[in-house]
Formats: C-alpha cells, structure tokens, sequence
C-alpha cells in the first residue's frame, strides 16, 4: 500500500509499486508459499528525491524492500 499521504504524486508512488513487484520476484524461489503486505509508513521527501524516476529513489525502495523480505523470509 502506497498512500497518497506519504507519495504526493501518483508517478511516485507507481515507482515505488514497481519495485516492490520486482524485488517480491526475486524472493519467489525462497519463500514461494508466502504472502506479504508492505505497507509505506513514512513520506518520500521531494527535496531528498525530486524525480520518481531517479536511480536515487529506486535505489532506495529497492534496499528497504529486500530488508523487509529478508526479515520475513527469515534470511539475513
């Protein structure tokens, strides 16, 4: 779930969507009966990360994603 209220903008927020999809593919041969739901808590600053397209942001939601999917997965 990405809430308007943490990523104004909708090109953000299908950014950050896409990186979830993706990194959750990557952990489908580890954990292949799991479901999880990630859930953004906290807001993407447009000063830290003026582009949704940006490496910076990608690179970003990419490394809490695999944290979070380590953590459940049980691996670290």
């Amino acid at each position: 779930m990405v809430p308007k209220r943490w990523a104004k903008r909708a090109v953000t927020r299908n950014a950050i969507k896409r990186q979830i999809y993706a990194v959750s593919a990557d952990f489908f041969h580890t954990c292949p009966q799991a479901a999880f739901v990630v859930r953004l808590r906290r807001g993407f600053s447009r000063q830290e990360f003026p582009s949704a397209t940006s490496r910076h942001l990608k690179e970003a939601v990419r490394a809490e994603v695999i944290a979070l999917m380590q953590a459940g997965c049980g691996q670290r």
